[in-house]
């Protein structure tokens, strides 16, 4: 029997992995916090990845595939030093924030990805996750890195992309406020890159590939959700420079227009895919992503507080400033 090991294999990504090792007949074991449980028909082994002995019930057993997600360093240093040798093939899930630049549109696999993080410095997600990079070199001979781009999809706890499908739902016939750019919107669809992981584990695929979907203008995201969520107000479009004034940040967090980027970065949404699609790689239609994405941020409630983007309230103010002007006392 096929024998996989995910660690830290019961979150978003982690566990649509495991449940379709489970599906294939694999059996599928999940080493996490515990935290959350196990899908369906996988084993789950309680450990914090910190401790010295964290995979003391995983390293006296061979594996199929090992899958490992963390962004943390030393975890990944540390599995590889307990289960190097007892694995057939390891998938290292990396990002494509590795890279250095993002000033070439087009850019692939070669481009130069930023030093790795040493310890004792400042902490540094891209700098980190090439680090991690280096060390999941040795959980096996053969080895794939996948570098997703944003990842979307049902479930998705950043709340960014679905920031705007739900905002243009709850919105219903009222003013949305979307941001001023020519900059693009590149997207991986969960389930497409998780089924990717797992039939690249499967053949014991080597290699590094960025795992993006196409590149789309954001105006052309903003108007497919406008018409997929129904929305009939009016779309108010404010200049860059105007919503950094007014404290609105890019891309992600509290009162910010997410997947919104500077523009001195019209590379970072148009990386290359076609290694990704080389190697088999899915990507599912835009379309089919926003639409799946709505009926989730619909059956989670569409006005929730979220993580990242503008509450309605805050909103609702910056669009009367932008087009009344500031209160000023009488």
């Amino acid at each position: 029997m096929t024998r996989i090991l995910i660690l830290s294999g019961t979150g978003w990504l982690g566990s649509r992995i495991a449940q379709r090792w489970v599906d294939r007949g694999a059996e599928v074991t999940c080493l996490a916090r515990g935290h959350r449980a196990a899908p369906a028909g996988a084993r789950l082994v309680v450990a914090d990845r910190a401790a010295p002995d964290a995979y003391r019930e995983v390293a006296d057993r061979d594996w199929d595939d090992v899958v490992d997600v963390s962004s943390v360093p030393s975890y990944v240093r540390a599995a590889a030093d307990a289960l190097g040798g007892r694995a057939a093939h390891a998938t290292y899930v990396s990002s494509v924030s590795v890279y250095a630049g993002a000033e070439e549109e087009g850019a692939d696999e070669t481009a130069e990805i930023v030093p790795a993080w040493q310890d004792g410095d400042e902490e540094d997600y891209a700098r980190a996750k090439v680090a991690a990079e280096h060390a999941a070199d040795g959980l096996a001979a053969r080895l794939a890195i996948v570098r997703p781009g944003l990842i979307v999809g049902p479930g998705d706890p950043t709340d960014r992309f679905g920031y705007w499908p739900a905002r243009f739902a709850a919105a219903a016939d009222g003013p949305v406020l979307v941001p001023q750019t020519e900059g693009r919107v590149q997207v991986i669809d969960v389930d497409d890159l998780a089924d990717f992981i797992v039939t690249a584990g499967a053949r014991a695929f080597e290699g590094v590939v960025n795992a993006v979907g196409e590149p789309h203008p954001f105006a052309e995201l903003v108007a497919l959700v406008q018409r997929l969520s129904g929305h009939t107000g009016q779309v108010q479009v404010a200049p860059g420079d105007w919503l950094e004034r007014h404290g609105v940040s890019h891309w992600m967090g509290p009162r910010s227009l997410p997947l919104w980027l500077p523009d001195d970065m019209p590379g970072f949404a148009t990386r290359s895919n076609a290694a990704y699609r080389a190697a088999g790689g899915r990507i599912r239609p835009l379309v089919e992503t926003t639409a799946r994405v709505l009926d989730d941020e619909r059956a989670r409630g569409v006005s929730r507080s979220r993580g990242s983007g503008l509450e309605r309230a805050a909103e609702l103010d910056l669009l009367r400033i932008l087009t009344e002007g500031p209160a000023t006392a009488s």
